[in-house]
């Protein structure tokens, strides 16, 4: 696909553009309409195909679970195997549509793995994630940034009080996740382990409070999200933070979204989804 039009999509889902002015420029990028709409298929979520694995699992117990947030009551997805073990957990963090069907597989994948999985609705002040997700993005926009940190820390002290956690914690999160992952590692001291991917970067100032470990992972051809790269690598260094940092050309941003065909990159995101899971297991057990 012409990548100026998954660039356009892009600044569709980031930035305040109606439905009709992206479909406008959509059309013009296409070629006519009926094009535009082929491309917009590709482009769009499509959930039920893209299901990895499905929440009816003979090996995984699902619950909606609820916490007391900052002025809100939280729900969340928790995943975890079956059996009784104490295991480490992880916050999943959505993108910036809320707590789609897509970030609840990834927060399967996570539990299928062995860990206690909990994917948040940050919505959940709203009311919950709603089906429309240009609703979705419109909510996003009206959180209030220090309530909303606040019941993400809140969802890890939750996790940590549960008997089947062994008192490790970890976050993954995507695109607006991804930038709640590294706030996370500045703002909770007791975090082991923190996967961002293509996610936007803390101030530098902030940095050397991080005690977690980073693995930050980016599109080659996210050039929005990647001009804070530099910014934020010499102020790790330099706080001898321990990180590690890809950057995996040809991919564009939300390369680990398997639910939209244009930007989904298979290869890149097996290699970045294995290298979470081995952080996770050095980290959390």
């Amino acid at each position: 696909m012409d990548q100026r039009i998954i660039n356009l999509f892009d600044e569709y889902t980031h930035a305040p553009l109606t439905r009709k002015e992206f479909l406008d420029r959509l059309g013009k990028l296409a070629g006519g309409t009926a094009l535009a709409l082929a491309a917009l298929a590709v482009l769009e979520p499509g959930y039920a195909q893209a299901a990895t694995i499905v929440p009816e699992n003979d090996e995984l117990a699902a619950e909606e679970v609820n916490w007391i947030g900052d002025g809100a009551a939280m729900r969340g997805y928790l995943v975890h195997p079956k059996g009784r073990k104490k295991r480490g957990a992880v916050v999943v963090i959505h993108e910036n549509r809320g707590l789609t069907p897509h970030i609840k597989d990834v927060t399967r994948r996570v539990a299928q793995a062995g860990y206690l999985a909990l994917g948040v609705d940050a919505l959940s002040p709203f009311g919950g994630t709603p089906a429309d997700e240009d609703k979705g993005r419109e909510l996003i926009g009206q959180l209030d940034k220090a309530k909303n940190l606040n019941n993400y820390l809140r969802a890890l002290d939750y996790l940590r009080a549960r008997p089947d956690c062994n008192g490790r914690t970890g976050a993954v999160g995507f695109c607006w996740g991804g930038a709640m992952a590294n706030q996370l590692a500045v703002h909770a001291p007791k975090l082991d382990a923190a996967v961002a991917y293509y996610g936007s970067q803390p101030k530098s100032e902030d940095v050397p409070s991080i005690k977690a470990a980073l693995l930050l992972h980016y599109g080659g051809l996210d050039e929005r999200v990647n001009a804070g790269i530099p910014a934020y690598e010499a102020a790790l260094k330099a706080a001898a933070t321990k990180y590690e940092l890809f950057v995996y050309e040809g991919a564009n941003h939300a390369f680990n979204n398997d639910t939209s065909p244009a930007r989904y990159n298979a290869e890149v995101a097996k290699l970045a989804w294995d290298r979470t899971l081995r952080l996770f297991k050095e980290k959390l057990g």
